[in-house]
């Protein structure tokens, strides 16, 4: 069986030859300090960025198969961006910035970090209608034509096909900030309503328009970005979002489903445990990159409370890459119960990071092919 082979029938609880090895790519820091030790070629340093070649090739050294991601995208986000602008300049070499979702920050001078938020272009309905609706809009464009093209020519290594749906909440989020998203709920609900509808409708008609100009390419899952919790649990009421947003994924689920499209997937970091239901109940069912963190994050748990109605791509600590050969050792041991469950696809559970040892990262892909064939 193949690589795609093999991953399809973990996650559709079937038998397989052996489980794939799976990343979720790296920091471009990471690729920075092992270029500086020799183990990266100056090259791939140069060319490195998510989902490209070089970074397979990072990837393929290492012994990793695949990276967890899609290979049909589109543009879901602001169109056009806003116009990044430097606000202001301090004498520390900080500077305040404009970004393209509309919000300043102040990025610090070697700080590759996210930067802090210190104020939002969105401030109500008089934003919304002039600066920010017009460029929720979708227009023929947005579609990922050439990403299209691509798998018509058979340019996509054996692993998993995955079309992108977009963001329901998380684009929110980023627009607005976590302060500014909930006092909307509670300051103008009509609007609340009205941005959420407005950011799904969007999502909705570029699958639709993806799935259409891409007929006849078989896609394996579709795939979800949000980033809607934290270390305690949700950045969002679940009873809202359950209430709000919840019949969005439905709506986009019903469409994957009549394109032959069952497996969807969901990449949130956090303790999302309390949204769960809501993604389940409406078409979501495989959960992304199960963040382990300072909570312990796993599988485990769900699948003893939802069954085979969940699966999972992640879950294993990247932590420990930092760390010495015991540690991996246990951590194969943990995660190897968790395959033995069904519906797992160990991968780490973050990019990894730069404090990661190459030669770790190596010695765990070849511990994983002993283990898991």
């Amino acid at each position: 069986m193949t690589n795609r082979e093999n991953a399809l029938a973990i996650l559709n609880y079937q038998s397989f030859d052996r489980v794939p090895l799976v990343h979720f790519g790296f920091w471009p820091e990471t690729i920075k300090k092992w270029a500086d030790e020799g183990f990266v070629s100056q090259e791939d340093l140069v060319a490195f960025d998510y989902n490209t070649p070089a970074e397979a090739r990072v990837a393929a050294q290492l012994g990793f198969d695949f990276g967890w991601g899609t290979a049909c995208s589109g543009n879901f986000k602001l169109a056009p961006p806003f116009e990044t602008r430097v606000l202001e300049e301090y004498p520390d070499g900080g500077r305040k910035v404009l970004n393209p979702e509309g919000v300043v920050v102040l990025e610090k001078r070697g700080v590759v970090s996210i930067p802090m938020e210190i104020d939002h272009l969105f401030k109500g309905r008089a934003e919304w209608e002039e600066h920010f609706k017009p460029r929720r809009q979708f227009s023929p464009d947005r579609i990922d034509r050439l990403g299209i093209q691509a798998l018509r020519a058979g340019g996509v290594a054996d692993q998993p096909i995955g079309i992108y749906c977009g963001s329901l909440y998380g684009f929110i989020r980023d627009m607005l900030g976590v302060e500014g998203i909930s006092y909307l709920y509670a300051d103008d609900e009509e609007l609340y309503v009205e941005v959420i509808d407005t950011v799904a409708e969007l999502c909705y008609r570029l699958v639709e328009a993806s799935l259409e100009a891409a007929a006849g390419i078989r896609f394996d899952f579709a795939h979800y970005w949000e980033d809607i919790c934290f270390k305690n649990g949700p950045l969002v009421v679940p009873r809202i979002f359950d209430e709000l947003v919840g019949p969005h994924y439905r709506r986009i689920s019903d469409l994957l489903s009549r394109h032959g499209v069952e497996l969807v997937s969901l990449d949130c970091d956090g303790m999302i445990d309390s949204l769960i239901p809501t993604w389940l109940a409406n078409g979501v069912n495989t959960m992304f990159p199960i963040e382990v963190g300072t909570w312990d994050a796993s599988i485990g748990p769900w699948k003893e409370k939802y069954g085979r109605a969940i699966r999972g791509v992640g879950g294993m600590n990247k932590v420990v890459f930092s760390r010495d050969r015991a540690k991996i050792d246990r951590e194969l041991e943990r995660i190897a119960a968790l395959v033995e469950l069904g519906g797992f696809l160990p991968c780490p559970d973050h990019r990894i990071a730069p404090d990661a040892k190459y030669e770790n990262v190596r010695y765990y892909c070849e511990r994983f092919r002993k283990l898991f064939g």
